[in-house]
């Protein structure tokens, strides 16, 4: 089950402004190895006044406890790729090197919903795939999301027959559609750059930690 720690580590390695996350500390220690091992002492510890950093303001970073989550969760999004139909091969095209889904740090996709954390419904979703979709959306972790990757996951496209489901928003919370049949892996990483953009916009510790913010609600009242 991926944790936001995980989603830290890894948005910190595919970030191109991930060094902006770390707050240099001007602490110098000198250590000495006495013969034994595993025994250290200190030797020297530095004591010069510390010189006037003039790039203090790229070192240190306010922002709100929401807006620094989502940066970590919308650059290390962990698919479950539900492909099911021919959209499946614009998928697999979405994370080779031509198109590399990488860049936004979205290349491990997990075959595993307990490690995953947004389900992309790729291809027809009959009646009988349906249930089996539903149970895997399930066993996802929160937070989690859903895209619906061309015409017959998002409205059944050409098939209007008893045996197809006629959109996957009918079993699941569809929070991106994209159109096409099927679509090119350039539209599969607009739909993921808009699922990135919706994430940056969440509450993420109110809508996750409803019991904690009441409590909080009722001490402070």
């Amino acid at each position: 089950m991926n944790t936001d720690l995980h989603r830290f580590m890894l948005a910190s390695s595919v970030c191109p402004f991930r060094n902006l996350c770390f707050i240099r500390v001007n602490l110098w220690l000198v250590f000495s190895c006495d013969g034994e091992a595993g025994s250290y002492h200190w030797l020297m510890s530095e004591t010069r006044a510390t010189p006037y950093d003039s790039k203090i303001e790229g070192n240190v970073i306010f922002t709100r406890f929401d807006a620094a989550l989502n940066w970590v969760r919308k650059n290390s999004l962990w698919p479950m790729p539900m492909g099911l139909a021919c959209c499946a091969i614009e998928l697999m095209a979405t994370a080779a090197s031509r198109f590399d889904i990488a860049r936004f740090g979205a290349e491990v996709m997990r075959f595993s919903p307990r490690q995953c954390d947004v389900m992309i419904v790729a291809g027809t979703v009959t009646y009988k795939m349906a249930l089996a979709v539903k149970r895997i959306y399930e066993q996802m972790p929160e937070p989690k999301w859903v895209i619906a990757m061309g015409a017959c996951a998002s409205t059944g496209g050409m098939y209007r027959s008893y045996a197809v489901l006629q959109g996957i928003d009918q079993l699941l919370p569809v929070d991106v559609y994209i159109s096409g049949c099927p679509p090119r892996p350039e539209a599969l990483l607009a739909g993921l750059m808009k699922l990135q953009q919706k994430i940056s916009s969440e509450r993420s510790f109110r809508n996750q930690k409803l019991e904690l913010l009441e409590k909080l609600q009722d001490a402070l009242s």
